[in-house]
């Protein structure tokens, strides 16, 4: 963190801290680790708050030790699978693992035939000053959408509500692997792909639903158009020629946009089918 800016007003001196956070599918942590991989990542791209999805971990298999920063875990009751985690040099007022009982139970969501997304470590939130920060690995419909109706009924509903009842407190930043391209601009060849699973109508709907309620895909702030991509397939060479979809977002509060100086994806980052993508904060 670095100081980025101060003012004077009514005899009171107010500084702004730029925050850089970072989201990575690393899909396999020890993987990227033993790769060794994660520390050219954070040396190259130097995030303040490091979000993970698909861990695949427990923390006590993972062998390392990030001195600067501090690491909080929800991973999946399942070995081997999902899972999120949060690394940050910023001291949290507090971590939540999951989602609420109340809303696991308004929508159902054990009910799953995959069994309860909310057992596989697919969310956590740490609770900052100024805001709350929650890394999120969404559910996948499934080749076949055996699991559709449980994204566009059940997760992508009951997640919305949460982010909402948080932002009654403070602004939310909320990141991850969505599962989705949004629109046309965020995958390479989207007319083969209408119907299939990432790209259904019922999936794009949930997305559309939390931009309807306030929140920002920060960004298309300043990137329009297509070719910005954070996942790729393994097939036919598709990273190297950019045939790709972007499935992971940092979306903020309305009453943050203000504070958002900088949004990025990073492809030159490797180790995972997915690359982070980053937001500068200053607040």
């Amino acid at each position: 963190m670095f100081i980025l800016a101060s003012f004077l007003l009514s005899s009171y001196t107010y500084f702004y801290i730029m925050i850089r956070i970072c989201s990575w599918n690393v899909n396999g942590i020890r993987a990227v680790d033993r790769k060794g991989l994660f520390q050219p990542f954070i040396d190259s791209v130097k995030p303040d708050i490091i979000c993970l999805q698909e861990t695949k971990a427990n923390k006590n298999q993972v062998e390392i030790d990030f001195k600067e920063y501090k690491e909080f875990w929800n991973s999946a009751e399942k070995k081997g699978y999902s899972g999120t985690a949060i690394f940050t040099k910023i001291e949290p007022i507090k971590i939540i693992n999951g989602l609420p009982e109340d809303l696991i139970e308004k929508y159902n969501l054990d009910s799953d035939s995959y069994g309860n997304p909310n057992k596989e470590g697919r969310v956590i939130t740490a609770e900052f000053e100024k805001f709350f920060l929650v890394t999120v690995y969404t559910p996948n419909a499934k080749d076949d959408l055996s699991r559709l109706n449980l994204r566009h009924k059940q997760w992508d509903p009951a997640f919305l509500e949460f982010t909402k009842k948080l932002e009654r407190t403070k602004p939310v930043v909320f990141c991850g692997d969505l599962n989705v391209a949004h629109t046309e601009d965020d995958l390479s060849n989207p007319k083969s792909n209408v119907g299939k699973k990432g790209f259904t109508n019922e999936e794009r709907e949930g997305f559309e639903s939390f931009i309807n309620a306030g929140f920002i895909d920060t960004f298309r702030i300043n990137h329009k158009g297509n070719g910005y991509y954070s996942w790729w397939s393994h097939w036919a060479n598709a990273r190297a020629r950019n045939v790709g979809w972007r499935i992971d977002y940092v979306l903020v509060s309305t009453g943050l946009k203000q504070h958002i100086k900088n949004a990025k994806i990073h492809p030159e980052i490797m180790g995972s089918d997915h690359c982070p993508v980053s937001i500068d904060l200053d607040i």
